[in-house]
């Protein structure tokens, strides 16, 4: 699963990426993950003006899947167990 950084790079800056995740990214038998709290973090940064992605975060669901990038959802027992958490004394839950 490719985490926010990632998923970032892997579609405007593939350099960043490191050996093993570029060599993943490149075998198309690979699956690759993205977290649909991925796509939340990013719209949630780029609403604070936090992210400038060069687009609107909406338009990367066609990005990712253009790029065969498999989407999991956050379930609702991944919600209701958000409580054990640490807690964060900061309103982005994403820092």
């Amino acid at each position: 699963m490719l985490g926010t950084h990632n998923l970032l790079w892997s579609i405007w800056q593939p350099e960043k990426l490191g050996a093993k995740a570029f060599t993943v990214l490149e075998n198309t038998e690979s699956s690759v993950y993205i977290s649909s709290v991925s796509l939340w973090e990013i719209a949630l940064k780029y609403s604070l003006g936090k992210l400038n992605i060069g687009c609107k975060p909406n338009d990367l669901l066609q990005i990712v899947e253009d790029m065969n990038f498999e989407k999991l959802a956050l379930s609702i027992e991944d919600a209701a167990f958000f409580y054990q958490l640490p807690r964060i004394e900061h309103k982005d839950p994403f820092e």
